[in-house]
C-alpha cells in the first residue's frame, strides 16, 4: 500500500474502531496477568484467531508527556526494550504517518524478531488523547524478518480522576506474529510485555 488512497479516512475508521474497543463491558474481559500496577485482560479478537489483549494501569506524568513517550518518534527507541529499530516511511500530517519498526527476539528467541510495517494516528479523546496503529500492505519487506502485522490496536491516555497528578493508560493491542509459533506462547509473551510495557515508560518519564 505505497500511498494511502484516503489517509483521512483511514484514520476515521481506526479511531471509531478503537472507541469501539475501549466501549466493550467489563464482563467480556479475562483478566490474563495482574499486578500491583497494571492489570491485563484479554478476549478472543474478531479480526483473526487470537486475542485482543487490554491493559490498564496509572502512570505518574501527563497525558502529554505519555503519549509523546508512545506515538512515533525517536522518545520511543530510547525507552521501549521491545523495539530494535523504527523509520517513518510516509508523513501524511503532523499526527498521522506510516512507520516501520523491527522488535527483538522474545522468550528465549522462541519467537524470533519481527518487522511491523503501520500506519499510525494520534487523535485527541475526550479530554485525553488517543496514539492507534494498524498493520498496512508495503511491498518492500527484509528477508531476515519475519512480517508481524498488527490489527487494529491503541493507547488511550487521560487524566487519572482520583489522582491530577496521575494519567491513566488503556491499551488494546491484538498482534499476529506470524510464523510458526504456538498461540499459547504468544498469549504468555503478549501478557508479560505489556506489563514490562508499563514499567519501562514509567522508568522512562521519571528520568526525562
Amino acid at each position: 500500500m505505497e500511498g494511502l488512497p484516503d489517509a483521512a479516512a483511514f484514520a476515521a475508521k481506526l479511531k471509531n474502531t478503537l472507541i469501539q474497543y475501549h466501549s466493550i463491558e467489563d464482563d467480556k474481559w479475562r483478566v490474563a496477568k495482574k499486578t500491583k500496577d497494571v492489570t491485563i485482560w484479554r478476549k478472543p479478537s474478531e479480526e483473526f484467531n487470537g486475542y485482543l489483549f487490554k491493559a490498564q494501569g496509572a502512570i505518574d506524568d501527563s497525558v502529554n508527556s505519555v503519549i509523546d513517550h508512545i506515538r512515533p518518534g525517536p522518545c520511543r527507541l530510547d525507552w521501549d526494550s521491545l523495539m530494535t529499530s523504527m523509520d517513518i516511511l510516509e508523513h501524511f500530517e503532523e499526527n498521522c504517518c506510516v512507520i516501520r519498526y523491527t522488535t527483538a527476539g522474545q522468550l528465549w528467541n522462541i519467537i524470533s524478531p519481527r518487522e511491523f510495517v503501520d500506519f499510525s494516528y494520534t487523535v485527541g479523546y475526550e479530554e485525553g488523547l488517543l496514539s492507534c496503529g494498524l498493520s498496512v500492505d508495503w511491498n518492500e519487506k527484509r528477508p531476515e524478518f519475519i512480517r508481524g502485522y498488527n490489527h487494529p490496536c491503541g493507547w488511550f491516555c487521560v487524566r487519572h480522576k482520583d489522582n491530577p497528578h496521575q494519567s491513566l493508560l488503556t491499551g488494546y493491542i491484538q498482534t499476529d506474529l506470524r510464523g510458526m509459533i504456538p498461540q499459547s506462547a504468544v498469549d504468555t509473551a503478549m501478557a508479560s510485555t505489556l506489563v514490562n510495557f508499563y514499567g519501562d515508560l514509567q522508568k522512562a518519564l521519571q528520568k526525562a
